[in-house]
């Protein structure tokens, strides 16, 4: 038996009573599923329509259903931290050992960027990417299903570790020399590194198989710059990818040669460096923000003209700073750390780059603002999504640049002050835009549209919740509070802060409640709300031409382009394209 299970034992499965619970939570829903599938009967139907399907819009169905499984439990952490921030004061020590809160950050960070952002950026890509440019497929269909399952197994490990052994508590950024084996010598960082690393090579596949498709299988007329808006974000993205990921994997794979080899990489031992980890992560992480955040402004692209029943203002414009955003984004990793020693020069040309990769930005923004300048504006959830991220990522985008200037970084670095700049980036642009494109496109993929009412209180709940959230901790950050802190001493007066960040969290989570509730509301009364159109939001792109949901191969004729706005121009020109009639 032990030549069986190797240097696994039930120890493995011994935790606290707040990791058991975690634990038991995970199983007993992993069970009760299995139940549901055996009662319906529906294992079959899994098997074959779902499990192996090469189609990519349910291949996006799939991975948005991982990323509102894996959202649930990176919130869930999130109101775990909060509440020990504020049971955790003075001579009160909380309800989490100091290692279990620390696995907590680290889960939350790794699940929330790896599996739940870049779910959100494929799950609209499969959904969308095909239909917007006219194919019938993605290149690589095969490779298109590989992909998402080296990605669900990644974040199935990830899951794994609440049950058997422990997670990281090194962080989701995984500095050395704290991730080495002498360090953090447990299975934690070894789950940590394999589950990111599987998911970041399902990652590079898809990313290859996107651009291919985008770059040679577009409708017949369709230039580049006659491409939607949403397409060029998308090609933007995949070529961040497609550089950007190599270097994650590789560095990950030297991490794993110096735990599991004895290799010295980054250990000072041999020769080895610890900076040249953080120079290689972050050369990843860097554009990694901008592979999250750059598809959701491509949705706003094509909300706002759509609900402001305008043509987008200054396509070029927007076009060419998608490129200058891409650009940039691989020549500002150094500000990740500044306080690390690099030397003035090297920090006033990344500094100065910081600040520059601010200008493409705006110029986005007000492009954005324009287009609903003078336009009947129609403020239906999808738009208030929209105007949610104007708000929160201005203000996330306007602290980046303060935090730009190394003598104010050197104040403020590793504090929270940092931690609710990231947040409003990533929550007011990625989550934000993933909602709004979701509620966008959610009639096209499913045949009915969401229903407004508890949509509309989602949102609500999730802008004034993350206001609360996230507004203390720049307060927090100022006044000396750091990452990572899951104890404080009472003469602070940092208490009421962080219970107003802690109701904040509660607010969201009633959120995700709202936003439970609409699709359950909206699966039920579908009759009511059915799109027989195939174009319920009088839309402008090519993916409204066709039926709601879409064939399985898309479009029975495929369209030919000669304008940008394909769809809107053969409308209002009576040459409409010819549907696909089930």
């Amino acid at each position: 038996m032990n030549e069986f299970f190797g240097r696994l034992t039930l120890d493995a499965l011994k935790h606290d009573p707040v990791q058991t619970g975690g634990a038991l939570s995970i199983v007993l829903g992993g069970l009760f599923i299995a139940f549901l599938l055996f009662y319906f009967r529906l294992w079959g139907t899994l098997w074959r329509d779902w499990l192996t399907t090469l189609d990519p819009k349910k291949i996006g169905v799939m991975y948005i259903t991982v990323l509102f499984v894996m959202l649930f439990k990176g919130v869930i952490d999130a109101l775990m931290m909060r509440a020990q921030q504020v049971f955790s004061v003075g001579d009160m020590h909380g309800y989490l050992s100091s290692d279990h809160y620390q696995q907590i950050f680290t889960a939350h960070g790794t699940t929330m960027i790896f599996f739940v952002g870049m779910a959100a950026v494929f799950g609209l890509m499969n959904l969308v990417i095909p239909l917007q440019i006219g194919a019938r497929d993605v290149a690589f269909p095969f490779l298109n299903a590989l992909s998402f399952w080296l990605f669900a197994m990644g974040g199935a490990l990830l899951m794994l570790s609440l049950v058997v052994g422990d997670f990281s508590p090194a962080g989701w950024s995984g500095y050395t020399p704290l991730t080495g084996i002498r360090y953090t010598p447990g299975v934690g960082v070894d789950y940590w590194i394999w589950s990111v690393q599987i998911a970041g090579v399902g990652s590079l596949f898809s990313g290859i198989n996107f651009l291919v498709t985008i770059l040679k299988m577009r409708a017949p007329g369709m230039t580049l710059m006659k491409m939607p808006i949403f397409i060029w974000s998308c090609l933007c993205t995949l070529i961040l990818i497609v550089f950007a990921f190599p270097v994650l994997t590789t560095t990950l794979g030297m991490l794993a040669l110096d735990r599991l080899m004895g290799m010295h990489f980054f250990t000072s031992d041999f020769g080895g460096n610890a900076m040249m980890y953080v120079n290689l992560f972050w050369a990843w992480g860097h554009p990694e923000v901008y592979i999250l955040v750059l598809p959701a402004f491509g949705v706003f692209s094509e909300i706002v003209p759509v609900f402001s029943q305008k043509k987008l203002f200054g396509y070029v414009s927007m076009v060419w700073a998608l490129i200058a955003i891409t650009f940039l984004s691989f020549i500002v990793w150094l500000h990740h750390f500044f306080t690390m020693g690099a030397g003035p020069n090297v920090n006033a040309f990344f500094g100065i780059m910081t600040m520059l990769i601010a200008v493409p930005t705006g110029v986005k923004v007000f492009n954005w603002l324009f287009t609903m300048f003078r336009g009947k504006v129609l403020f239906q959830t999808p738009m208030l999504w929209f105007l949610g991220f104007a708000v929160t990522f201005s203000i996330g985008g306007m602290a980046g640049v303060l935090m730009s200037i190394p003598v104010v970084d050197f104040q403020v670095h590793n504090s929270l002050f940092l931690i609710a700049h990231f947040h409003s980036v990533i929550i007011g642009g990625v989550l934000f835009g993933f909602f709004s494109g979701f509620t966008y496109w959610f009639p096209k993929v499913t045949g009915f549209k969401l229903d407004e009412k508890p949509g509309r209180y989602a949102f609500y709940f999730w802008f004034v919740g993350f206001l609360l959230a996230f507004l203390p901790l720049y307060a927090l950050g100022l006044m000396g509070a750091t990452r990572r802190l899951d104890h404080y001493d009472a003469s602070t007066g940092w208490l009421p802060l962080f219970t107003v960040a802690a109701v904040g969290a509660v607010l969201v989570g009633i959120g995700i409640g709202f936003q439970v509730l609409q699709i359950i509301k909206s699966i039920k009364e579908r009759n009511q709300h059915r799109d027989t159109t195939g174009d319920p939001w009088n839309g402008r792109t090519l993916e409204w031409s066709t039926t709601s949901p879409p064939p399985v191969y898309h479009f029975a004729v495929v369209p030919e382009v000669h304008s940008r706005d394909a769809f809107w121009a053969a409308k209002h020109g009576g040459a409409l394209y010819q549907k696909h009639v089930h």
